[in-house]
C-alpha cells in the first residue's frame, strides 16, 4: 500500500516541506487514534477514527525514503504504524542513529519490498508516498493507493508520486470516507 496525507492538487508538503493544514485533521476531533493511557496527540473525527485504526494496525512495516528520513530523523526508529521501518537511499544510513535500532537501507526499492514484505508477514507493507512510492508504483510494486485528500490547493511543492512519469491506471475507490477535512481514498492498482 502506498500511503499519504495530501491536498486537493496533489501535494504531501510544500515546496520547503512544511505541511501546513495537511495534518490538522488529525488534531480536530475526540476519537483518539491510539489505545491505552496516553492516547497520544491525534483525535479525529469519528468516520475518520473508523478508517484509520484499523488501516493503521493492518500494517506490518513501513517503507520511507531518505528525504523523509532526513525530516523526521526516522521516527527514531519508532514508525507511526507497525513494527518494522526500512528506509530507500543511496547514502548509508547516519554514524550513531540509534545503533540498536534493526533499520535496514536499501539502495534499491524492490529489495527494500522484498524485504519490507518479509517483515510485514500477514500484515500490511506501507511505502510512503513521494519520490519512492512513485519508485515503487512504476515497478509495479504497488497494490493500493490511499489518500488522505485534505481541502487545500499548494498549488506547487512534493508531489504525492514524486517524479512518476507515464500513465498508471486505479480502479474506481473501494474505500471513500468523508473525515472532518479529509476525504479517505483507497484505489486498488489496475493490472
Amino acid at each position: 500500500m502506498m500511503h499519504a496525507v495530501v491536498s486537493a492538487d496533489g501535494f504531501i508538503a510544500d515546496e520547503d516541506d512544511e505541511v501546513g493544514p495537511l495534518f490538522d485533521w488529525y488534531f480536530n476531533g475526540d476519537r483518539p487514534l491510539t489505545d491505552g493511557e496516553d492516547h497520544g496527540p491525534f483525535a479525529v473525527s469519528a468516520a475518520s477514527a473508523a478508517y484509520v485504526k484499523p488501516m493503521w494496525a493492518s500494517i506490518g512495516a513501513i517503507i520511507q525514503g531518505r528525504h523523509l528520513f532526513d525530516l523526521t530523523n526516522g521516527w527514531e526508529a519508532t514508525p507511526p504504524a507497525g513494527e518494522h521501518l526500512l528506509v530507500v537511499s543511496h547514502r548509508p544510513k547516519p554514524e550513531g542513529w540509534h545503533p540498536e535500532a534493526d533499520v535496514p537501507f536499501f539502495d534499491d526499492v524492490a529489495a527494500a519490498v522484498e524485504e519490507g514484505k518479509r517483515r510485514a508477514g500477514e500484515k500490511v507493507l506501507a511505502i510512503c508516498a513521494g519520490d519512492i512510492g512513485g519508485q515503487a508504483l512504476a515497478a509495479g510494486l504497488v497494490d493500493v493507493v490511499a489518500m488522505d485528500v485534505v481541502p487545500v490547493v499548494f498549488g506547487r511543492g512534493k508531489r504525492y508520486f514524486g517524479d512518476l512519469a507515464g500513465q498508471h491506471l486505479l480502479e474506481d475507490p473501494d474505500v471513500v470516507v468523508q473525515g472532518d477535512r479529509v476525504l479517505h481514498l483507497s484505489y486498488r492498482v489496475r493490472r
